[in-house]
């Protein structure tokens, strides 16, 4: 499996290596239970921060598209094919752009929903 980070993409770190690692999976490249190099390494080899690597490895985990297996390291999990498809971003998206529109729709202004939103963000 090749990653290769593009830091001029507007593409968060993170999501690219989260896209890739999808890619690879549904081409093939990796398969269920194929051992994915450990997070330091990862970062090393790449030249990103741990912390970038860190979080892309979260939400794959988050997924069920690689699951960790304490000290014996990090695996592509078994069902990663079928949840590799699964775009959590686009569901968001749709959620929200569905709440802005019922918003829209009573009267609330951009800056009462921008308001409402950062204060319930922050609880």
């Amino acid at each position: 499996m090749e990653i290769i980070i593009n830091v001029d993409d507007d593409t968060p770190l993170f999501s690219q290596l989260v896209n890739q690692i999808k890619q690879a999976i549904l081409s093939g490249h990796i398969g269920e239970g194929d051992p994915l190099p450990s997070i330091r390494q990862l970062a090393n080899d790449l030249a990103i921060n741990n912390k970038t690597v860190a979080k892309a490895y979260r939400l794959l985990e988050r997924d069920s598209v690689i699951e960790t297996k304490g000290y014996r390291g990090t695996f592509v999990h078994p069902d990663a094919r079928k949840n590799s498809d699964v775009d959590i971003n686009e569901s968001v998206t749709e959620i929200l752009q569905q709440a802005l529109t019922s918003l829209k729709e009573i009267g609330a202004t951009d800056s009462e929903i921008r308001i409402e939103f950062a204060r319930l963000m922050n609880k």
